[in-house]
């Protein structure tokens, strides 16, 4: 958990996303919107699999 805590990619995932969730409660709802959201899962799932990577990469030189 702890080396989800300290990824900026993951903290900068989760800010992007209170920006979307404002913008859907806010904003006009329109084909941007889903974009949006697209865009921030997109990025969310890269960020946590580079954090699981990272990790993978980290116990394989350990062994």
């Amino acid at each position: 958990m702890r080396k989800f805590m300290f990824s900026g990619a993951v903290w900068g995932s989760l800010i992007s996303g209170y920006s979307v969730l404002q913008t859907t409660r806010r904003g006009p709802r329109d084909w941007r919107l889903a974009l949006t959201w697209v865009a921030w899962l997109s990025t969310t799932i890269v960020a946590v699999g580079t954090v699981v990577e990272d990790d993978r990469a980290v116990k394989g030189k350990q062994r």
